[in-house]
């Protein structure tokens, strides 16, 4: 029996450099006939480690809804996927309209991800976002009535400097409004090198506390599941049957291939998978270097990609993945707190625990143990 897998497809070009993004991305002319060479030389390198057919497969990015539909569609047709596969492509405003979208539906992609991440016009000067208000609103009516898309879901970014709970409120309340059947939202992070991370460092902006992210967390959850969205994954949230297969998959630990610059994979021998961070160096040589992890890195990759998924890490898959277990007895004051939920097969986020899911992973992974032989 083959493994299942899914398949990661990098498109690195954007408009603007968002502020806060870490990502690779270029703001030049997109090289889209190029890109799809490489893409498919690349698939081709990957094919052998990958038996069997991709159930889903995700255009990242970048902002992949500026490259044709044509070229989206060529890569499509060449890929090995189930007959029921999820297909989705990002989406930002002011990059799609209603031709767009059919012309994409009718490549293949079943699945639209639209970045949304702010309905406020002074919180979307401050992130930077190509496109106005008005935009995020028209394509979110665009998506909704557009004929053969399976699914779709929309992002949100709170903690961003000045925003309020009645900002939360209000963005919140037009995604509800907008019927989006999956919401992804995330806490704002300042990564190391972003324009973002040094207008911080050089005081002029000022991140959220502490205090506030939390109160704007449980809004979100709130909100969001008083609305019937649950929360399968620390940021993502879904009515039922609308969980995004490629989320779902990679939050349980599940096996992926990466293609295009910068992009990682996962291979079901547990070999890592990275490109070159650079379009040219990819295009020269489009394939991924790799690293075969020792078990105490697998096992941490294993923690890293299972406990913030609401079904947990599970320790008889930890143990036969990677020969490590957990000391189930040093998360005991986590247990007692309301943070995790802890029994001899899984560990899970409690419900005071979600919010500090990075914390707990530490946690965790701080409890690994290599176990005793039986003699």
């Amino acid at each position: 029996m083959t493994a299942p897998y899914g398949i990661y497809v990098h498109w690195p070009w954007c408009r603007v450099r968002c502020p806060y993004c870490a990502f690779y991305v270029e703001t030049d002319t997109p090289r889209w006939t190029a890109w799809a060479d490489g893409v498919l030389a690349h698939y081709t390198a990957e094919r052998p480690h990958f038996p069997g057919a991709a159930e889903h497969l995700y255009f990242g990015g970048g902002t992949p809804s500026l490259a044709p539909a044509r070229a989206i569609g060529r890569i499509i047709q060449a890929i090995d996927t189930t007959p029921d596969a999820e297909v989705t492509a990002e989406a930002n405003p002011g990059t799609v309209d209603r031709h767009t979208l059919d012309q994409l539906v009718a490549v293949g992609v079943n699945r639209l991800s639209v970045g949304i991440q702010t309905f406020q016009p002074t919180l979307a000067r401050l992130l930077s976002r190509a496109h106005t208000v008005h935009d995020a609103q028209r394509l979110l009516g665009l998506v909704r009535e557009t004929d053969g898309l399976r699914s779709w879901s929309a992002d949100l970014i709170f903690a961003v400097p000045g925003e309020t709970l009645d900002h939360l409120r209000d963005d919140l309340a037009r995604l509800i409004d907008s019927g989006a059947p999956h919401v992804s939202i995330y806490g704002l992070s300042y990564e190391p090198g972003t324009p973002l991370t040094r207008a911080r460092d050089a005081g002029r902006l000022t991140p959220a506390d502490p205090d506030a992210w939390f109160d704007q967390y449980a809004l979100v959850v709130d909100t969001l599941e008083a609305a019937g969205l649950a929360r399968y994954e620390v940021s993502n949230f879904a009515r039922p049957g609308h969980h995004a297969r490629h989320n779902h998959h990679v939050w349980r630990a599940g096996h992926y291939m990466g293609l295009g610059p910068s992009a990682h994979g996962f291979r079901p021998d547990g070999t890592r998978t990275t490109a070159p961070r650079d379009v040219e160096a990819w295009l020269a040589r489009p394939e991924s270097t790799t690293d075969q992890p020792g078990p105490h890195d697998a096992a941490v990759d294993f923690v890293l990609s299972t406990l913030r998924h609401r079904d947990g890490l599970h320790v008889p898959t930890l143990l036969r993945r990677t020969g490590r277990a957990i000391d189930l007895q040093r998360l005991a004051p986590h247990h007692n707190r309301g943070l995790l939920q802890v029994d001899n097969d899984t560990v899970r986020l409690d419900k005071r625990g979600w919010s500090v899911a990075d914390g707990l992973v530490r946690a965790v992974v701080d409890a690994l143990i290599v176990p005793t032989q039986p003699r």
